[in-house]
């Protein structure tokens, strides 16, 4: 039993039956051994025969599925749950049994999900949390296996008793408050995601390949690529090659924005919820309790941002540990710059958005400074390197040198002047808000009342240069947010308008130590 355990109580009002996991787990279980026999099967085409080693890693593939669909099997007969007016309970296990009960006052989240498999036979998960980010059973139930109707009803019931429970109002639903506008595609190729995909599957496939003794250099139309494409040169066929990843890769981030936000739906639910539906081949419905709603990131990586176009991060308490959190927090697709911003304050009971607040505090000259010798000091190692090997070996790396360094010592010096000029903090009446990034710029929007803390840090160099960076520790989403390269004084002075009399002490008892 875990803490979460509630004794049962026989005069309770309301006694509910017992119910089992959905009878279309049977099949969907089942369907898991397809993979291997399709393996076989496939090996078997290919080489025309079955290796020792082919056998061993087929075999292993085999064992391993068989153990994960006699898990699954043994799940669905082992397991019954039941909703009551005051918890919902879970028994599990053959061998080792769990009884295990989650309070309604204490959820924060039921999400709904399906992956692919799931969507065949109109099953989902359902997983209902406390809001702990730490890792632990007792802290979440997961009914994997539940009907796509029942789940939803499942997933209304909780929310309402839970409300009832702690005394909350029940209140209507209030809509949505953005959905899915196709025109938001033309974003998708404008993300890394998909060429690092692309990357990570063509290893993985040939790792795979390697294992089971396939060369995927001597396949058939490898080899047929290489024939008619092997005489190309060298500075011709490496751009190409990049370019046709880039562009393969930019088809895959757009597939994959298709794929993970189809169906998108952000509303505001009853009893003080805001939902996130989205999904196509698996879908996603995230709840985020508003209580525990502290803010808001508005994030706009480069390539976006030259697009004009952005998206919106809840920072949120009760989203689980730091990955879990970075899964769950979306709250949009990429989307119109002013769109994103919209969206941003109806998330706020203010109605305005502290995220496009003008009259940022400026930071210090000093802090562009950093940011110029640390990009020159990225690059010029590159170039003393070619410039050497050009002393050395050939004059052409002397060329080399000479074009890395007009072009990258001019782009270091403009990618620290963009950085800089991101650089922004200040307060908008509940809200600390703070700005920051080059690459992937990002603004957030915390409650002053959810700050528990200050950290201050100075590496050697901050320290030469009367700088400190002041982190904003939180409950909330990454549980500290920055203002970076800030003076001394001003750091401080901020810090204490910001949450008057959380750091005062600390400085006074310094003074006088």
């Amino acid at each position: 039993m875990t803490s979460d355990v509630l004794t049962r109580n026989p005069a309770s009002p309301s006694v509910a039956s017992w119910e089992r996991l959905d009878v279309r787990l049977i099949p969907v279980n089942l369907s898991l051994l397809a993979a291997p026999s399709a393996s076989f099967v496939g090996t078997l085409l290919i080489n025309g025969r079955l290796g020792l080693q082919a056998l061993i890693t087929l075999g292993s593939i085999l064992i391993t599925f068989l153990a994960v669909t006699g898990f699954g099997l043994m799940r669905f007969l082992t397991t019954r749950y039941r909703l009551t007016d005051e918890r919902i309970e879970l028994r599990s296990g053959l061998l080792f049994r769990s009884e295990r009960a989650l309070s309604l006052d204490r959820v924060r989240s039921v999400d709904v999900t399906a992956n692919p498999l799931h969507r065949v036979f109109r099953l989902t998960s359902v997983r209902i949390g406390t809001g702990e980010q730490i890792t632990s059973s007792g802290r979440r139930l997961t009914l994997d296996g539940v009907g796509r109707a029942r789940a939803a009803e499942l997933r209304r019931e909780i929310l309402s008793r839970r409300n009832t429970t702690a005394g909350r109002p029940v209140t209507d639903d209030d809509g949505p408050i953005a959905t899915m506008d196709w025109a938001w595609v033309r974003y998708g190729p404008l993300t890394i995601w998909g060429v690092g995909g692309l990357l990570a599957a063509i290893g993985t496939t040939y790792r795979t390949l390697h294992e089971m003794r396939v060369d995927p250099l001597r396949l058939g139309f490898v080899k047929d690529i290489e024939r008619h494409y092997g005489s190309v040169p060298l500075w011709f066929g490496v751009p190409a090659a990049l370019l046709a990843v880039v562009v393969v890769g930019a088809i895959g981030s757009t597939v994959a924005l298709i794929e993970g936000w189809n169906g998108y739906c952000l509303e505001r639910g009853a009893g003080g919820v805001i939902s996130i539906h989205r999904g196509l081949l698996g879908t996603r419905s995230v709840t985020i309790d508003e209580r525990r709603l502290s803010g808001v990131e508005h994030r706009e990586p480069m390539l976006l941002r030259w697009a004009g176009g952005a998206r919106e991060n809840a920072v949120a308490g009760g989203l689980g540990d730091r990955e879990e959190n970075r899964r769950r927090r979306l709250l949009t697709p990429p989307m119109p710059r002013a769109e994103a911003l919209a969206v941003a304050a109806a998330m706020f009971p203010e109605g305005e958005s502290p995220l496009s607040m003008a009259g940022f505090r400026t930071h210090p000259r000093a802090a562009l400074r950093r940011r110029i010798t640390r990009g020159l000091a990225l690059t010029a190692p590159v170039v003393a390197a070619l410039a050497v090997l050009g002393w050395w070996l050939c004059t052409s790396f002397l060329y080399a040198a000479g074009i890395c360094g007009l072009v990258l010592v001019p782009g270091a010096v403009a990618l620290a002047f963009g950085a800089y000029r991101a650089l922004g903090h200040g307060l908008h009446g509940r809200y600390l808000v703070t700005r920051a990034g080059v690459f992937a710029r990002s603004t957030v929007a915390l409650k002053r009342t959810d700050i528990v803390g200050w950290s201050i840090s100075r590496s050697i160099f901050q320290r030469r240069a009367g700088l400190l960076t002041l982190g904003a520790a939180t409950a909330a989403g990454e549980n500290c947010y920055k203002v970076r390269d800030v003076a001394v004084s001003d750091g401080l002075a901020f810090a204490e308008e910001a949450v008057p009399d959380l750091l005062a002490p600390f400085l006074e008892r310094r003074r006088s130590a």
